[in-house]
């Protein structure tokens, strides 16, 4: 049986077979193209499955999506901006194939409760911390979908205090402060000369000024959207993926001080926050979890 997995994410394109004995290694991934993604996308299928018959594909999208028609109209692929069929286009790629799409929110939802930190609880919050901010909620033991597939869009939590512009077209979202252009776009403005969300990481936990402002800046952000979120939803487990959020990082305190800060109703005492440990993994880890369940239906 051959099942693959797909990642449209915010910066790259990836696709894997989900065995047994497969690893990170053998992840196939390229930068989003600035035209011809599909052609790419096909590429990185074909050279994963290598002339073989494929039985299921999963595929992690970031959004907005139509989950149900199979759509995706990812902000980061100006062509597919209208809506673009991947379902279908996948379906005709491998015709004996079950294709499954979901948001990369709910994707990374499901990894995170089959392989990492949310296994032992039922309600968690899941954010992976990039160019834009994925996110997906777990209430009860199952991923919340939503009406279109989009459930879990943290990012666009409206954070008190901030104003800074989104790229949704609102002010004060969340990923409008913590996202990684505007994180290092604040940074710069503020004096710091590096141009890159992981130099910006190794440059705060090596102590600079300005980059432990922003790191802070976006920690007390975070926090306060994770004690919006852990209030409506009843949630008692978040974990935080990325490359400013790796353990030890400057943004845990802030963090963590503006959830006890904010989480104080009587049922959010156990609220915890913590680092993800599947690193680039989670959003194709999800994808293969959806594929496999596509098999049993």
């Amino acid at each position: 049986m051959t099942i693959l997995a797909l990642e449209i994410g915010p910066t790259r394109l990836a696709a894997i077979e989900i065995a047994d004995d497969v690893g990170a290694d053998q992840v196939r991934q390229i930068p989003v193209p600035g035209q011809g993604a599909w052609d790419k996308v096909r590429e990185l299928l074909l050279d994963i499955a290598a002339g073989r018959e494929v039985d299921a594909v999963g595929i992690a999208s970031n959004g907005p999506l139509d989950m149900a028609a199979g759509v995706v109209a990812p902000m980061q692929i100006p062509e597919w901006e209208a809506g673009f069929p991947l379902v279908e286009s996948v379906r005709e790629l491998f015709p004996a194939a079950t294709v499954a799409l979901a948001l990369d929110g709910v994707c990374l939802s499901l990894a995170e409760r089959h392989f990492g930190a949310t296994q032992d609880v039922m309600d968690s919050l899941a954010i992976h911390l990039g160019d834009t901010i994925v996110g997906g909620v777990m209430v009860g033991g199952f991923v919340v979908v939503g009406r279109t597939g989009n459930a879990g869009q943290v990012g666009h939590v409206l954070i008190p205090g901030y104003d800074d512009p989104c790229s949704c077209g609102g002010r004060g979202c969340l990923e409008s402060v913590v996202g990684a252009r505007p994180l290092t776009s604040w940074a710069q403005r503020q004096g710091w000369g590096g141009n890159s969300i992981a130099s910006l990481a190794a440059d705060a936990q090596a102590g600079d000024r300005v980059a432990v402002a922003a790191l802070e800046r976006a920690g007390t952000a975070l926090g306060r959207a994770i004690a919006s979120v852990a209030a409506l939803l009843d949630i008692d487990r978040v974990v935080l993926g990325g490359p400013i959020a790796g353990p030890g990082s400057v943004l845990w305190k802030p963090l963590q001080n503006a959830v006890a800060m904010h989480a104080r109703l009587p049922f959010l005492p156990g609220l915890r926050a913590v680092p993800s440990e599947l690193a680039d993994l989670g959003l194709l880890a999800g994808a293969g979890v959806i594929a496999l369940t596509s098999q049993s239906e």
